[in-house]
């Protein structure tokens, strides 16, 4: 019983190995896949019929360019992935999660719980400190970043760990040392939202510029801290720029959303047909412009010199139109 059992268990990983190989190139010859199993063209057919009677499509060529092939099937079949693959595709899922499809990111998320659910142990606990420390507004393609990096500062968050990495301010490039509080995930960029030591106060950082990211092992006590996104959305939104403005528009929050991208207004909502936007530019003028061509009634909450700013515009406006002959 002891014997057969083993060759039971032999047989059953030698079965995944040969489901492992098939996904990872599009036809392998029966003598290549002998060679790498270990077994006979004779051991390697009956496998291949195992996996068919488990719901696998193997399909097999004769002749020059022949060979065993896995097709698609009726239905997904479980696939195999190794360590990094499954890391990848863990990095893969949270981006998916912030996507801008509708309902890809429930799916991304469903992904990402089953996959954590039949990781190894050794590899569940980085794919709960991906998940974990997560967080996005808006959607949509990004700026590519190394999965390493955002590996790193993912456990840093995780472990509640300090994280160090070099990031450019101005003309040079600063060692910043931080107590790392999430990642958010925006619809252009991905970015850390943490405790500045040296600053002392909370910052956010676009991880697409930091270079040689790390994570100490001095463990720190979690601060009382900012809604990540919220955060990071506004930071992106109208801290960044030399001036910002807030405004009352008189259109419900959902519109005005579907007006103005995640990343260069906040949008919240003030009733069903209010909202307030704040929102920053280089000048008064050029923020006062993007909400005028919303093409809805607002009122200037702050600042208050925007005020006298609407009111040149106007008058500007209007001795341009009267200059204008009419038509003939």
């Amino acid at each position: 019983m002891d014997v057969a059992s083993g060759d039971e268990r032999g047989t059953t990983e030698r079965v995944l190995t040969l489901l492992g190989l098939l996904q990872q190139r599009q036809v392998w010859t029966g003598p290549e896949l002998a060679d790498r199993l270990g077994v006979t063209a004779r051991t390697v057919r009956r496998d291949v019929e195992r996996l068919r009677a488990l719901g696998y499509p193997v399909h097999a060529g004769q002749g020059v360019g022949g060979g065993y092939r896995l097709g698609p099937g009726k239905d997904l079949p479980p696939l195999l992935l190794d360590d990094e693959e499954a890391i990848a595709t863990a990095v893969s899922l949270l981006a998916g999660a912030g996507g801008a499809v509708a309902g890809a990111g429930d799916a991304a998320l469903r992904a990402l719980a089953k996959l954590d659910r039949v990781l190894p142990a050794r590899l569940r606990h980085e794919v709960r400190a991906l998940s974990g420390s997560v967080e996005s507004f808006g959607g949509g393609g990004r700026t590519p970043v190394d999965p390493e990096v955002l590996m790193t500062l993912a456990r840093a968050c995780r472990d509640e760990v300090e994280a160090g990495f070099d990031y450019p301010s101005g003309n040079e490039v600063r060692r910043r040392r931080v107590e790392p509080y999430r990642l958010v995930a925006s619809e252009r960029r991905w970015y850390l939202l943490a405790y500045d030591l040296d600053r002392d106060g909370w910052r956010s950082f676009r991880v697409d510029r930091m270079t040689d990211a790390t994570a100490r092992t001095w463990r720190f006590r979690p601060r009382a801290a900012p809604d990540a996104a919220a955060y990071v959305q506004e930071s992106v939104a109208s801290r960044v720029y030399p001036h910002q403005a807030r405004f009352l528009v008189h259109a419900s929050a959902d519109t005005v959303r579907a007006q103005i991208p995640a990343s260069a207004a906040v949008v919240r909502r003030r009733g069903s047909e209010l909202c307030e936007v704040l929102s920053g530019a280089g000048s008064l003028d050029s923020v006062l412009m993007h909400v005028l061509l919303l093409g809805h009634d607002f009122e200037v909450l702050d600042p208050p010199e925007l005020g006298g700013r609407c009111r040149a515009l106007a008058e500007r406006l209007l001795s341009a139109g009267a200059s204008i002959s009419p038509a003939p």
